[in-house]
């Protein structure tokens, strides 16, 4: 009965690490970022986008204004959050792996 119920929650438990919550931002928000149409980004793609990283930082940002360094921040998170996207990896949290490590050990 104790397996039984301990099953029961590891299965609850592992199936809500892949449960993920609406995208609530606007397409207007994220204007300055292209969308990809497929799952990994071109090297052209990459290279475009790092070229434009460098560009931020290199900017000399005191003469600008409070809005303006907003807008420069949000464009590079959404600059690295695309780079994540597209680089095609998974990311397994901590508690996860250790649900499936015992599942396994569980199960076999």
């Amino acid at each position: 009965m104790k397996k039984i119920v301990l099953f029961a929650f590891l299965v609850i438990f592992s199936l809500s690490a892949f449960a993920t919550l609406p995208d609530t931002k606007s397409k207007s928000e994220n204007a300055a970022i292209p969308d990809s149409t497929e799952n990994k980004m071109s090297d052209e793609e990459i290279s475009r986008l790092n070229r434009r990283v460098e560009e931020i930082h290199d900017m000399d940002k005191t003469n600008l204004t409070v809005k303006e360094k907003r807008e420069l921040k949000k464009e590079l998170k959404g600059i690295k959050e695309n780079v994540r996207r597209g680089g095609g990896t998974i990311v397994i949290g901590t508690g996860t792996l250790i649900l499936i490590i015992l599942l396994i050990i569980l199960l076999v």
